[in-house]
């Protein structure tokens, strides 16, 4: 699978402070790719890069092979753009602006795109003025104007922040709808967003990409083996963390091994009976992307896998 975009070696200073500091990574065609990050660590001036709407200090982007310039740069017309607070005209209806959207980009048989379009991001239906719709609507809008001529690359600045779950939930469906057909880029803090959709992960932190893998392999490399166990009242599993030197919280101890998990419950079961305890549950926990990111970002000198 080749590779629609890449960074190489990127650099941005506002004034004295680093905002990228040799950013690298690349996005294979057709995949989802969730860059991650504190408020702060650069996602949106990436974004701003990638859209020539910054002049990076040092580094090159590459949209399918074409370099991206700052100001007027031709890869423009393969990249459609989400911002995180989309703006409207209010008073239009959503065909409306999509038509004047088509008419300033000079997009081939608007009516019939358009339709396909709205049919699409699921507003087929939707007949009323902009400024009575959802935010989730919002959004929904927003991708339609984003794909409206075609792009290769949709890049989505934050779009599910401000969303309720089941907004948050709609939209993240619609993005991973178009995997295959679009080329996704989507920055967010929210970890579980990307967690379920992402086929890469970037963590961003400080400027600088600490790591950058598949969900999977991040896992396998900074997931952290844990099982849970749960006790019928406080003061057995009180008793459990002290044993274990192990924290809990809501009747749940945490245990962190090394090794397989069967070997561990084992010796983990004879322990217990050891000092007469007894769970009523006992499960092992996979590692989340929240942990691997608090992983990555409190290590001083992760590994990159790129």
């Amino acid at each position: 699978m080749s590779d629609l975009l890449t960074l190489y070696h990127l650099q941005k200073r506002y004034g004295s402070r680093a905002v990228l500091q040799d950013l690298n990574f690349k996005i294979p065609r057709g995949s989802i790719f969730g860059l991650v990050g504190a408020n702060g660590a650069g996602k949106t001036t990436t974004m701003r890069l990638i859209l020539g709407l910054e002049k990076a200090d040092a580094g090159t982007i590459l949209i399918n092979g074409e370099k991206v310039h700052y100001g007027q740069t031709k890869t423009n017309r393969m990249t459609g753009y989400l911002p995180d607070v989309p703006a409207f005209y209010d008073y239009m209806t959503s065909r409306e602006y999509l038509r004047l959207c088509a008419d300033l980009t000079h997009v081939a048989n608007a009516t019939v795109k358009i339709e396909n379009t709205l049919a699409l991001v699921g507003l087929e239906e939707v007949h009323h003025r902009i400024h009575g719709f959802s935010r989730g609507m919002r959004q929904r809008l927003g991708i339609a104007q984003a794909l409206l001529n075609d792009p290769e690359l949709l890049i989505c600045d934050e779009p599910t922040s401000a969303l309720d779950p089941a907004g948050r939930a709609a939209f993240l469906n619609l993005l991973y709808s178009l995997k295959g057909r679009v080329t996704v880029l989507f920055s967010t803090h929210i970890l579980s967003d990307v967690e379920r959709i992402s086929d890469y992960v970037g963590i961003l932190h400080h400027g600088r990409l600490a790591a950058c893998d598949t969900p999977a392999r991040l896992r396998a490399i900074y997931g952290r083996h844990q099982m849970a166990l749960t006790f019928a009242t406080v003061a057995e599993t009180r008793r459990c963390a002290t044993h274990f030197q192990a924290p809990w919280h809501d009747c749940t101890v945490t245990i962190t091994y090394q090794g397989s998990y069967a070997a561990e419950a084992r010796q983990v079961f004879q322990d217990l009976l050891a000092v007469k305890l007894m769970p009523v549950n006992l499960r092992r926990v996979d590692p989340t992307l929240d942990q691997i990111f608090m992983e990555v970002t409190q290590n001083e000198n992760p590994t990159r896998v790129l």
